[in-house]
């Protein structure tokens, strides 16, 4: 179960939705706290539905767990004990849900003629209604890394160790499309819906794909080596997240090390580099391999992650975790420096490290985790 613990003040009413980001971005404070039983589990992924009245979060102790955001209370629990969760994706339909398996899978339960082994590293869609299996989504042999949902259709992508990326409609247990990549560890759709960015940590190169010809060779490969050895320097820092900004003019790309990129979108060229001095959240970066699928934090091993960054949904700010307490702010619409080194123009504070940070698409809630799971609201009394 996941208990609200309210602050130590009551809170605040949501934001006028009138209001620009830039108005309110310095006031966000922690405003509801949600604790799981067991102290020990922590979050792994998070999303919001499209009309951002929902919240959904997976959990290390192979569960999902529901928010209403406008009413800022626990909804629902949905257990996956015997499969594990890990990047949990609403469809365009609230109540159904995509979500990757962290576990070796077992027999099918939909209704076949007879009993069917499911293989390992399925993607499941869920009906959170009753908790019954729509559909399963096989064919990837290794741990899925990264799922995608297209903006503007019911289909998604989902990328793996597998050397894979896979493209599927959610009418249809069959994948549409399939790209054989060397570490394709994520992957985003940008807003149009147009293009899919696939990223490679390991060579270091960013793909983009014409959605209509993704079986031709990209139209863009962004190297980022000479990037990655300037800015990340000896220490270095792997990639764990991939996200176009909603303008589209953006992509950013997280990392463990000391800050994320930020490229124009059409160039690839660098615009800034988003410097956190406070290092990172200390969760596993996309792709790397965690002995037996085993990601419980309670065990010892090392946590899952999806990303300790998100970009404001007017395009303006990147928003991130660090080694340290609360958010930090960046405002990546600022003209580039000489050196492209951003630092934060905010710093909130907050309780806890934001190992998972996620912007509601459509009211101004931010929602943070690690261990604890927050929604953070602007504060009215700063705004006076």
């Amino acid at each position: 179960m996941a208990t609200a613990t309210p602050p130590n003040v009551p809170p605040p009413p949501p934001a006028n939705q009138t209001q620009k980001v830039s108005e309110i971005i310095a006031t966000f404070r922690p405003a509801r706290r949600f604790r799981a039983s067991d102290s020990k589990t922590s979050v792994t992924s998070l999303d919001f539905d499209d009309t951002g009245e929902l919240a959904i979060v997976a959990r290390d102790d192979d569960t999902l767990q529901i928010y209403n955001c406008k009413e800022g209370k626990h909804a629902k629990e949905l257990k996956s004990q015997k499969y594990g969760v890990h990047l949990a994706r609403f469809s365009h339909n609230a109540a159904n849900v995509l979500y990757a398996s962290t576990k070796v899978d077992g027999t099918s339960s939909l209704p076949y003629p007879s009993p069917i082994l499911i293989p390992p590293d399925t993607i499941r869609y869920l009906s959170t209604h009753d908790n019954s299996y729509l559909r399963y989504f096989k064919g990837h042999t290794d741990t899925v890394t990264c799922i995608s949902v297209c903006p503007a259709s019911d289909s998604f992508i989902s990328s793996s160790r597998d050397n894979t990326v896979r493209i599927w409609d959610l009418r249809s247990s069959n994948f549409q499309g399939l790209l054989r990549l060397h570490a394709p560890y994520l992957a985003a759709y940008d807003p149009s819906a147009s293009v899919i960015a696939i990223a490679s940590p390991p060579t270091h190169t960013v793909l983009l794909y014409d959605m209509r010809n993704y079986d031709k060779p990209p139209f863009a490969t962004f190297d980022l080596l000479a990037l990655e050895q300037r800015f990340l320097g000896s220490q270095g820092g792997d990639w764990n997240r991939l996200e176009f900004s909603n303008d589209g003019k953006s992509l950013v790309i997280g990392t463990t090390g000391a800050g994320h990129f930020v490229l124009d979108a059409f160039s690839g060229e660098i615009n800034h580099f988003c410097r956190r001095k406070g290092g990172h959240s200390g969760r596993l970066a996309a792709g790397i391999a965690t002995p037996n699928h085993n990601t419980n934090a309670g065990n010892g091993a090392a946590v899952l992650g999806q990303g300790d960054i998100c970009i404001s949904p007017d395009g303006q700010y990147v928003i991130g975790g660090s080694g340290e307490d609360g958010l930090l702010v960046w405002d990546i619409t600022k003209s580039p420096t000489s050196n492209n080194v951003l630092d934060p123009v905010e710093t909130l504070p907050g309780n806890g490290r934001a190992a998972v940070v996620g912007y509601n698409p459509r009211t101004n809630l931010l929602a943070t985790a690690d261990r604890e799971f927050f929604f953070w609201q602007p504060d009215p009394d700063l705004m006076m």
